[in-house]
């Protein structure tokens, strides 16, 4: 077999986990795949035949890559955003389809990819391929252009902002679903004490509506974010349940256009997070015409 050949077989053997490692970088599904085809490129144009570890060595090519994009991203922002909700993978309640589920191994949730936003592009690489990907910190150390002890001191300073802002899901989806309805429930009811009551108290409610500021929200604490929900009764008979990265969640959507879809996180039988993404040039992006 000739060498083109061989290296385009490994690379197409490996692109799923690729494009897995480029979500969890850039947080958009569109992006991810131009990072992957831009590291195919690359790869190409290399001598691989003296690679030792290839899986090892395209993981790092697709985070060389997704860095530059990163670094790049910020520069074109006149102002940094308050808030961003990356990407959702939007699936039906049955469950989602293999390419997805390949996205979305290890429970990369909603609000996880929302705290992920908030790193420093170094510091979202060191996480990343380390604590997701085991990557070496030896290995990460080159891209970054940092010690390997640096290196790690980034992955650390990301894991506490990641463990403190972006909890582990109530892993029952079951669970997660009958704490959804209950709160969408108390919503439709009006009935602000059940709201607060299915709300954790340090519950944060995160909304990204694009150009439309009025709707780029951040809100804390089960009161404020109650408040809130109680506002959500005249959108109750368009509320259709979804898994939203892999977790429960909804799409809400009038006459066939979506609204909003919005992502929870349920932990200890309370939301201790609710991720919107409600903007309209976005969302006409996402495939959401089956939900």
């Amino acid at each position: 077999m000739h060498e083109s050949e061989w290296l385009t077989e490994r690379f197409e053997e490996h692109r799923t986990r690729l494009r897995a490692v480029a979500y969890r970088m850039l947080g958009s599904v569109s992006e991810a795949d131009d990072a992957v085809q831009e590291a195919w490129l690359r790869v190409s144009r290399a001598d691989a035949g003296d690679v030792a570890n290839l899986r090892a060595w395209l993981t790092t090519v697709v985070g060389r890559v997704c860095l530059n994009m990163l670094r790049s991203r910020r520069h074109r922002r006149e102002e940094p955003l308050d808030v961003h909700v990356p990407d959702p993978i939007v699936s039906p309640e049955s469950g989602a389809d293999p390419e997805q589920e390949a996205l979305l191994a290890d429970s990369v949730g909603l609000a996880l990819l929302v705290v992920l936003e908030t790193l420093a592009p170094a510091e979202r690489l060191a996480f990343v391929l380390h604590d997701m990907f085991a990557v070496p910190f030896e290995e990460i150390a080159p891209l970054i252009e940092r010690s390997p002890a640096a290196a790690r001191q980034l992955a650390s300073r990301a894991r506490r902002r990641v463990q403190g802002q972006a909890p582990a899901p109530d892993p029952d989806l079951a669970r997660q679903r009958d704490v959804v309805d209950a709160f969408f429930a108390a919503s439709h009811d009006g009935d602000f004490d059940a709201l607060v009551a299915v709300l954790d108290p340090d519950v944060v409610l995160r909304a990204d509506g694009g150009e439309r500021a009025r709707q780029t929200v951040t809100l804390r604490g089960a009161r404020q974010v109650a408040a809130q929900a109680v506002m959500f009764t005249r959108l109750a008979p368009f509320v259709r349940p979804a898994l939203v990265n892999g977790a429960a969640g909804v799409v809400v959507s009038a006459n066939g256009h979506p609204l909003s879809v919005m992502g929870f996180t349920v932990a200890g039988g309370r939301i201790v997070a609710i991720d919107v993404l409600s903007d309209p040039r976005r969302l006409r992006d996402l495939d959401l015409t089956a939900r």
